[in-house]
């Protein structure tokens, strides 16, 4: 059984010869398990797709089915403990509390997940089990991206979304933020996409999928996945 199966999803923004089209009837199946990275262009359609998959948005056309329950027809309400259940989310910026240590930012999510992890395990899978009480401002960029993927997979998520983790990154640091998603997807079997406009890292997927003008061009099938240290950007 599928993740994520997608018919024809669109997403539109007004109406008439001034609409512009974020996605094409775009179809797709995501098997359970699998790293899926989204490559193409900024304005492509991979964010808009990311944020329909997540619930944080609606599409205006197709259907898509989580685990064979729609999410097109599902009211706000489920969409929401939707999201609080099953999708961890993991942007490019942060979105750390400043005032809360790296503990009590994850400690938040933990707040309304059904069977969270300890705030401690999950930083000390992200590797900064040493960091527990420091402030984000006392923590590199690359250790805040990692509070952030702690954060995400303390709730044990079905789903992992990430939506240019490295992308404000320098390359060594990135390296290590992709060390720490691949482990954590690979341990807890979560379904990921992530997100990027970097070509190599798309040796990191079982498929990259490549987007163009809001619609899939192609899709390739990684013989064997890169691991994160053999990236170059």
């Amino acid at each position: 059984m599928p993740t994520f199966s997608l018919r024809k999803v669109g997403k539109r923004y007004g109406d008439g010869p001034a609409a512009v089209h974020a996605l094409r009837e775009v179809d797709l199946e995501v098997a359970e398990g699998e790293l899926l990275i989204l490559l193409g262009p900024s304005g492509s359609g991979k964010s808009t797709l990311l944020n329909i998959l997540g619930g944080l948005d609606r599409g205006t056309s197709g259907d898509i089915t989580f685990r064979m329950t729609s999410l097109t027809a599902m009211p706000d309400r489920e969409l929401t403990l939707y999201r609080r259940r099953h999708v961890g989310f993991i942007f490019q910026f942060y979105n750390l509390i400043p005032s809360l240590t790296a503990r009590e930012n994850v400690e938040l999510v933990n707040e309304i997940a059904q069977d969270p992890m300890p705030a401690a395990e999950a930083l000390d899978l992200v590797g900064l089990g040493d960091r527990l009480d420091h402030f984000p401002a006392q923590l590199s960029g690359g250790e805040q991206q990692r509070v952030a993927v702690a954060r995400a997979i303390a709730k044990r998520p079905a789903v992992l979304l990430c939506d240019e983790p490295t992308g404000a990154l320098d390359v060594n640091t990135g390296i290590r933020v992709l060390e720490a998603l691949v482990e954590v997807s690979t341990r807890f079997r979560s379904t990921t996409l992530m997100v990027t406009h970097n070509a190599d890292v798309a040796r990191l997927g079982d498929r990259v999928v490549r987007f163009l003008d809001g619609g899939i061009r192609q899709i390739e099938v990684n013989a064997r996945r890169a691991a994160p240290a053999d990236l170059v950007w």
